[in-house]
Order: structure tokens, then sequence, then C-alpha cells
């Protein structure tokens, strides 16, 4: 067999330094990232600028040289080695373009952000206003940026939440409890279906679905005829009320011993599942082709097997969905 050589990638833009940053809330697999910018850069000759604190310390101008070795054994740890802020100043155009100063004095070609849909808000006014050449790699639990299957650190977050469901069920049935389970998402409801699926819920409540609380108290009545012993309940944090008052409405209108558990954090943490690790290392690898490529604006997204660019942009102004696919087999698994 042939043995594979890996080429230099063509660098038309002629990119020589990039920075790379983590902002917003931190999820499992950004340190991946970090990485994969890292080291693809050190191949292809290019230095990079680690940003502590996100757009916070960018516009203090807290950044310096980082190399592969800033990098090892980092691969495996939760949470970012870059550390994250949200800021404030960076809402202002006078921090903008303080940031915006403090990378070009620092020789900077183009700017990774890896994080959310705040923080590529944050990055399109950057290139917007002051032209800096900038690339997003979505780093969020909640995966709901549009131009991606699936979001760094979402892997993990939905087997950190199914661990806990696995170990409330056990006590809710030794109790003949129902236990009702809050899991993160902000306004989307992707980590609550994937977690009812593969936990056995007798139901899940997304906010994209609009759930009359009476057909979920006439489904705990009959999984109790049918002689079960406790019911679990999934609730995504953006649906009204939470988890405390969908479980309020079932006690009240099923007279059942009820339980909320809300997961909260703990979800954001943790070492990252290999799933997150790969796809941290496949976008930050990109994202660095994207800048030698010329290419700003984007964020650099999975598709199927395939790599793609998405307009910043659009991330959050198109509508990602929850799979429907999986609604429906939601429902009919839990008869």
């Amino acid at each position: 067999m042939t043995e594979f050589i890996p080429t230099r990638h063509p660098n038309p833009a002629g990119i020589q330094r990039v920075a790379v940053m983590t902002s917003g809330g931190d999820a499992p697999g950004m340190n991946a990232a970090i990485r994969a910018v890292v080291r693809t850069s050190a191949f292809e000759g290019l230095e990079v600028m680690g940003v502590r604190r996100g757009f916070s310390g960018l516009h203090r101008g807290e950044m310096k040289l980082i190399g592969p070795r800033d990098v090892a054994n980092t691969i495996q740890r939760g949470g970012t080695i870059l550390l994250t802020a949200r800021s404030a100043t960076w809402r202002t155009p006078e921090g903008r373009a303080s940031g915006a100063q403090h990378l070009r004095d620092n020789g900077v070609g183009g700017l990774i952000v890896i994080g959310g849909d705040g923080s590529f808000h944050g990055a399109h006014l950057l290139e917007q206003e002051h032209g800096i050449p900038v690339i997003g790699v979505p780093g969020t639990i909640d995966n709901d940026l549009y131009g991606t299957d699936h979001t760094i650190g979402y892997f993990t977050a939905v087997e950190t939440a199914l661990d806990a469901v696995d170990k409330l069920r056990d006590t809710g049935a030794s109790h003949e409890r129902i236990f009702v389970i809050e899991v993160m998402g902000r306004h989307a409801g992707h980590i609550a279906l994937d977690v009812a699926v593969a936990g056995g819920a007798e139901e899940v409540f997304i906010p994209e679905d609009d759930k009359p609380i009476g057909d979920v108290i006439q489904i705990v009545k009959d999984s109790v005829k049918k002689g079960k012993t406790g019911s679990i309940v999934i609730v995504a944090e953006g649906v009204p009320g939470g988890a405390q008052g969908v479980g309020d409405a079932i006690q009240a209108g099923t007279g059942l011993e009820t339980r909320v558990s809300i997961l909260g954090h703990i979800q954001r943490g943790g070492t990252p599942v290999s799933s997150d690790r790969i796809l941290a290392s496949r976008l930050g690898e990109a994202a660095v082709y994207a800048l030698m490529d010329g290419v700003s604006g984007v964020m650099v997204g999975r598709r199927g097997s395939n790599i793609i660019h998405t307009p910043l942009i659009e991330t959050w102004e198109k509508r990602k969905d929850v799979n429907r696919d999986l609604y429906r087999c939601a429902k009919k698994l839990s008869v």
C-alpha cells in the first residue's frame, strides 16, 4: 500500500498569522478545535495568536503566540484553555475598534472564533466594520446553528444528560415516582429529543412544539394503568414554565408524586466524547484552510461527511429544526 504523505495547502490569501479564540458558553471539544487550528497552522507554516477570554480579552489585547506544544494533551480536556467570557464592551463600536487594532498591531491576517450565534454576531461586526477576515467554528452544546448537522459539544452534552436520566429512572422506579427532568438547549430542543429517545422517556417537551399539558397528564395516567412504576418526562429549558411548571401541572392533574430535576450546567463540562473530538478536529482544520483560501464571513460546518461554508448571518437568521422523524419515533416508542 502506498503511504499517504500530506502536502501543503495553497495559500492564495497570503496569510502568515491567524488568531483563535473561544467565546460565549464553553462546550466540550473546544480544546480539540483550538488544537486543530494550532497544529494545522504549524503544518502550513503559519503562526497562531491565542486570544484569552474571548471578545472581552480581545478588546484589551490579551493574546500571545501559541504553538503545537502549547496544545499538547488538551484534546481530552473539557472547557477551554483560552478561557471564555461575555463582553458588554464588544457591543460598542469603540470596543470593536480596539480589538481590531490589537489584531492589526500583532500582524494577524484572520480571526477564528469558536462559539455560538452571539459570538458570530461579534465576529460579523468585526469583519463588516474593520475588514478583518473572520471564520466561525460552531462550538455550543445547543446544536442550534443553521449550516451544520452538529455543533461541537452537543454529543457530550447528550451523553452527560443521558447518564443522569438513567440514574434518575432507577430511583424513580424504586419509589414509583414521576421524574420531570430539564435539560439545556436554550431555545432549541435537540438535546431534549435525543435524550428522550435514548432514555426511553414517556414524554418530551421541546420549544419547537406547543404541546398541551393535558395530553401529558393523560399519558402519565395511561402509563400507570399499564403497570409502569415510574415515568420519565424530559423538558427542554426553552419550554415556557420549564420543568417545574410541567412537574407542578402533572402532580396537580394526576395526584401522583412528582419530582423535578434540573440538570443545568453539568451538561457543559466533562471530557468530550470521541464524536466531539473528531468534529472539532475537522472543523478547526477547515477554518484555517478557509482563511488561507481567502474566505471570510462564514462558519465552517459539517453536513453529512462534507465540510461546508455558511454565511455567518444565515447561522442565526435561518431556523434549524429538530429531527421530526426522531420526534415521531419518540412518540411511538413511549407506549
